[in-house]
Order: structure tokens, then C-alpha cells, then sequence
């Protein structure tokens, strides 16, 4: 069978030289895909200049086409958001909205480029928000032509207000938190197996036609 690959982008607002609560959580799901043989990667959104806009290339030194080329070669997309104010973070938006800009673009059988991908969410944070930040980024991925399986949002909060964040605190040890990490990484990987066999048709979903 084909080698599968997984994709996190990771939204933090930090960069790569901070310990990064998102990104550590998002490695609990990887560490699952991995096991299963599936060739994985994190990006670190805030470590690449991408500019605001709804195309694939801005210009002027955008960095986001070499981003974008690694979606198109994934199968499974996740998105990796902190909370601020209850809210996926702004680079969460900024790469939804830049993946919407190339939903025009199309695969080999003319159908939107991210059909047969699968998407899900990874949330971090120490404030309520996690299922109002995941409704929004599972609807964006949804809409431009990603499959959602069910129980596809793995995250975690802790107690409303200041408090430890994921690696400070329980985090790791929260049984609802494993097990919908669990749920995440067999779930997009059930469908994207599925999918390497068995694409969606193109029958009724051609841009072009």
C-alpha cells in the first residue's frame, strides 16, 4: 500500500524557539500516526513569512506556496491552534483563508484540489473555546473539500482562566484528552486509507464542468 503522509500545521504564535503547547499535543497524535506507518511533519506557521490574501502567491517574498506544496502532497491536514480571547489563533485563520485561495485549483480527476484529504484539529489553551475554535476550523477545511471523519478535535484546556497549559499541568495525563487523540489519529487515518483506494468520484463534483 501507498506510504500515507500527515500534515500539521501548527498555528502558535510562537516560533520554533519556544516550547510550544500546540505542537506538543500535536505530537501525541503523530506519535500514533507514525506507529501506523505514515510519513508525518509539523510546520511551524510562525517560523514562515506568509502574507494576508486569498491567493496561492502573494509575492514580494511570500513563503506560503512552499507550504502549500506540502498540503498537496498530504493526505491528512491538521490544523494545531492555541486559544486566545476563546478563539483560534490569527495564523489559524491566515492559513484557512490562504487554503481557501487555491480551492479552485483541481486534482487529476478535475474536482477541487483538497478532495480525498482528510482534515482535523488539534486546540490547546487555558480558556473555554476549544469547541467553538474547532467548529470553525473543521467548517473552513469542510467547505473547500476536505473529508471531517467524526471525533476529529482533539484538545485541551484545562480550568477557565490563568492557569498551567497543556505541558505544565494534567494535560498529558487527561483521559478525555488521549482518547480523543486517539479517536483523531485513527479516524483521519481509517479515511485516508480508504481514499487511496476507493477515491470520492468525480461524477457530480467538477469544478469545471
Amino acid at each position: 500500500m501507498e506510504t500515507l503522509k500527515a500534515l500539521i500545521l501548527n498555528a502558535s504564535l510562537k516560533s520554533t524557539q519556544e516550547p510550544s503547547h500546540t505542537e506538543a499535543l500535536s505530537q501525541e497524535v503523530l506519535d500514533i500516526l507514525e506507529s501506523e506507518q505514515v510519513e508525518t511533519e509539523i510546520v511551524r506557521l510562525a517560523d514562515y513569512k506568509i502574507h494576508y490574501g486569498i491567493a496561492e502567491d502573494m509575492g514580494n517574498g511570500d513563503e506560503w506556496p512552499q507550504i502549500f506544496e506540502k498540503v498537496k502532497e498530504a493526505d491528512i491536514v491538521i490544523i494545531g491552534t492555541p486559544l486566545w480571547l476563546g478563539e483560534k489563533s490569527s495564523l489559524a485563520t491566515v492559513a484557512i483563508e490562504r487554503l481557501y485561495g487555491s480551492s479552485g485549483e483541481t486534482n487529476e480527476r478535475g474536482q477541487a484540489i483538497y478532495y480525498n484529504k482528510v482534515g482535523g484539529v488539534v486546540i490547546t489553551g487555558n480558556e473555554d473555546g476549544a469547541k467553538h475554535a474547532a467548529a470553525s476550523v473543521l467548517y473552513g477545511l469542510s467547505h473547500i473539500g476536505f473529508v471531517i471523519p467524526p471525533n476529529v478535535d482533539a484538545y485541551w484546556v484545562g480550568e477557565a482562566g490563568p492557569g498551567p497549559s497543556y505541558m505544565d499541568g494534567e494535560g498529558k495525563n487527561n483521559d478525555f484528552t488521549k482518547k480523543h487523540v486517539e479517536m483523531l489519529a485513527y479516524n483521519t487515518l481509517h479515511l485516508a486509507r480508504f481514499f487511496k483506494e476507493q477515491p470520492i468520484p468525480a461524477k457530480g463534483n467538477l469544478l469545471n464542468e
